[in-house]
């Protein structure tokens, strides 16, 4: 079958004209992720402009090849690998039939990757990026995207595999796509360091199902220990809900809640603490989003929302506090301005739209919000 795509028309999985049916079944198309699609090509656009010297671009899980069909439409000299044959054959039909020039290859993507050189790299795999890392971050000039949607390992809800896979401790807390979200960039931040690369996450989300970043890379070795110095640790209440954070690899975890005194804290660990966005470059994508894309009102509220976001490394639910303090919850964008006329910093957080950050304590939070 057929489906358009910004400027674009595709086929995809499914009967084709003049083909038996099923034809193309074992390849792989998610509609779902048209979201993550329409942003990355608001990404290839704003990234020209922030650095023209980027042409290449590589779409290492290609499957039916719309991500890099899209990204040739956009002007990017791209390559789409895929170890199915099935999915080479159907998007070199797709960069005919657009009239785009495009490379499609049967390659293993580490293969690959290990062989070449490209400016930007994209990782969409089934599941965890992480076996794709090394051969990324060695060889990658100036821009890795990665999608996760093993979202259980990343917040903790599996914590063995977890472990196993981003060689760090989640915690499954009630902010747990932002968890996920800073275990992924943790792991990927200290991937890059192993080729004394910088990993600097310039525009990051999580949607549904899947955790997604942009990290632009730096060459210097001292700016990847700089990087480095934004891991760390967060020490979670499960009792009062209160939460800190520590910079440095080694976590020194107080022994009881400072708040309540409960000696039931979580540690989740080393996490990215830094910034998961570069607000001006995430305005600047925001631009980039045009009228053709099918999600254009979501990618512009949600890149408005992680451009504004408060850099903090938890968010709290409004939902769960209201509950925890026996009380009814307002409306959002009341309970954040009361936040604000208080004189505490407060934002919406872009997971949900009862998420938000703040640098209030739950005490203040509950005193300058009560009725």
């Amino acid at each position: 079958m057929d489906v358009r795509e910004g400027e674009i028309a595709v086929e995809v999985p499914g009967a084709r004209d003049g083909a038996s049916e099923g034809a193309g079944d074992d390849v792989f198309y998610n509609p779902t992720q048209e979201l993550n699609r329409d942003v990355t090509v608001a990404v290839l656009r704003a990234y020209r402009e922030r650095d023209p010297r980027a042409e290449t671009y590589l779409d290492a899980m290609a499957a039916s090849g719309i991500r890099g069909v899209r990204a040739a439409a956009a002007g990017f000299d791209v390559t789409c690998a895929d170890v199915e044959e099935e999915a080479v054959e159907l998007a070199r039909r797709n960069f005919e039939r657009n009239d785009l020039p495009g490379e499609a290859v049967h390659r293993d993507a580490n293969a690959l990757m290990h062989d070449s050189v490209f400016d930007v790299v994209d990782l969409d795999p089934f599941g965890t990026p992480v076996p794709f890392a090394d051969a990324a971050f060695a060889n990658t000039r100036d821009l890795v995207c990665v999608t996760a949607t093993d979202t259980a390992p990343l917040c903790g809800a599996h914590q063995k595999s977890g472990i196993r896979k981003y060689s760090t401790l989640p915690q499954n807390t009630d902010y747990h796509s932002e968890m996920g979200l800073r275990v992924l960039l943790s792991a990927m931040v200290r991937t890059a360091a192993r080729y004394d690369k910088a990993a600097v996450p310039i525009l990051s989300h999580v949607t549904r199902h899947y955790a997604r970043t942009y990290l632009e890379l730096d060459s210097r070795a001292t700016k990847a220990d700089e990087a480095i110095e934004n891991l760390g640790h967060v020490y979670h209440c499960e009792d009062c809900l209160a939460r800190d954070h520590e910079f440095g690899l080694v976590a020194h975890p107080p022994e009881e809640c400072a708040v309540c005194g409960s000696s039931r804290l979580l540690v989740a660990g080393p996490i990215w603490l830094g910034p998961i966005c570069d607000p001006e470059f995430a305005r600047e994508v925001r631009g980039h989003v045009t009228e053709e894309m099918g999600t254009e009102r979501r990618a512009k509220e949600m890149l408005e929302t992680v451009a504004g976001e408060l850099d903090r490394p938890t968010h709290y639910d409004q939902h769960r506090l209201c509950k925890q303090w026996g009380r009814s919850a307002s409306a959002m964008d009341e309970f954040i301005d009361q936040l604000r006329e208080a004189g505490f910093e407060a934002t919406r957080a872009h997971y949900s739209g009862t998420a938000f950050k703040t640098d209030a304590s739950i005490a203040e939070m509950r005193e300058a919000t009560a009725e």
